[in-house]
Parts: structure tokens; sequence; C-alpha cells
């Protein structure tokens, strides 16, 4: 019996500078996706190291990053363009933070600034209808707490793709386009001590956005259906054939 395909981790990104005794992203997410390390392939993207091709994956999971999308940096583009490549093809794709920024910006979406300011801390997801049909958000609640860090956002969801998830601060915190592509602007890698990391990390910014570090670490709580998200992925994605997954919609050229 053969195994199972492993899944590409695409590493855009390092944890800030006091987070990284807990290692790197791609270490957080696979702990949190229920990987062994053996059943993941790491390449970061950032550092300039090769996109492999998506044949031989059972799909690939996009971390998040300090990176602007805007900012056009060759890796990033780089990487746009074998995710657009990718879900084309209906390789399995969950972008995080900035992967789900990256995600929506490779197919048409609009990235750039919030206007409502710095997001930060233990955030309330409230899903929309269409979320309740998805194969990775069926059967959650219709708002649950989710661990979120960010200025740029998802301010136009690709063409043909589905928003799922909103919150009081970001109207798109998560959408599907296709059968098989995920984007979530929230951490679902992320347990309570990494958010309190960030949410101190960041406490100049959120204070020059109006928002005190203290009170937004004091308001940090557990959030467990989101960190679910991750192994239903990976669940998901090992259900499908390993070629022709059909996950383009009618109207995505």
């Amino acid at each position: 019996m053969k195994p199972p395909l492993p899944f590409l981790i695409l590493e855009t990104g390092q944890p800030v500078p006091a987070m990284k005794r807990y290692g790197r992203f791609p270490h957080w997410i696979r702990v949190a996706a229920g990987l062994a390390e053996a059943e993941t392939v790491v390449v970061n993207v950032e550092a300039g190291q090769a996109l492999p091709s998506p044949e031989g994956f059972a799909g690939t999971i996009v971390s998040g990053s300090a990176a602007f999308v805007t900012d056009r940096a060759e890796w990033s583009e780089r990487t746009a363009d074998w995710l657009r490549a990718a879900a084309h093809d209906g390789l399995p794709v969950f972008g995080i933070c900035y992967g789900h920024q990256l995600l929506a910006h490779a197919l048409g979406g609009q990235v750039d600034y919030n206007p409502a300011g710095r997001e930060s801390g233990t955030i309330e997801l409230e899903l929309h209808p269409p979320a309740f049909e998805d194969p990775l958000f069926a059967g959650l609640p219709g708002r649950f707490p989710a661990h979120a860090t960010h200025l740029q956002t998802v301010l136009r969801a690709p063409e043909g793709a589905t928003v799922l998830a909103r919150s009081p601060q970001d109207e798109c915190h998560a959408f599907r386009w296709g059968a098989h592509a995920w984007g979530v602007q929230f951490h679902p890698e992320f347990a309570t001590h990494h958010i309190r990391g960030y949410v101190r990390a960041r406490a100049d910014c959120l204070q020059r956005h109006g928002r005190c570090a203290r009170t937004v670490a004091r308001e940090v709580s557990a959030a467990p259906l989101a960190r679910r998200l991750l192994r239903r992925f990976v669940q998901h994605a090992r259900t499908l054939p390993t070629h022709g997954h059909g996950g383009r919609p009618e109207n995505a050229r």
C-alpha cells in the first residue's frame, strides 16, 4: 500500500522574534493540521526556494507573513503565479492570512490595507449562509472565536469566489474559490500563546490604531473551532483523486 501523498507548505515569512522559540510557521501549521513531519514538504518561497510541480502533493497550505502583498515582491508574485495555476488545475489550496491575501490576488481579487485599521487578538467570526454547506465549515456554529493579526485584507474576493465569513472589522475573513481552494484571514494554526505574543509585538501599531495591547491580550481566548479547519482541509484533500480535481468555477478563465 502506497503512503499518502504529502502536503506542500509554502513558507512566506517568519514569526516575530519573540515567538521564534516556538519554531517556524510550517511547524505551527503542521501541528495544528495533525500532520507528521514526514507528511509535509516545506518550501521557503520568501527565501527564494524554487516552487515544485504541484503533482505529487495532496494539497498545499500557504503560511502567513509580515510582508505585504501590495509590495509585489518578486518571490510573492512568482508564488501567486504558481497558486493561480495550481488552483485552476484543482490542487486543494489553503491560504492563511498572507496566504489568503496572496491567493485572492492570484485569482484576480483586490488586496490592500484594511480601512478599519489593524485587526488583532481573538475576534468573533460570523459565518455567511453558504458556509453551512461548505466542506470545511459545515456543522460549525454561526459565530465562533478565531485569532487574527493583520493590516492588509481582501477588499474584493476573486470573481466566482464565495465569501464564507466576516468579522466586525473585516468583510472577507474566509472565501472558497471553486471546489477546493480556500483562503482564511484568521490564523487557525495559532494557539493562545501565539496570539498573545503577536499582540505584545504589535503593541505600538495597535496604539496607533486606537487599541490598547494590554486589553487586547487580556481578551484572548481559546479558538478550537477555528483550529479545527486545518484538519478538515487535510481530511478533505485526502478524499480527492490524485488528478482531475476539477476545482475551477465555470466562470473562471
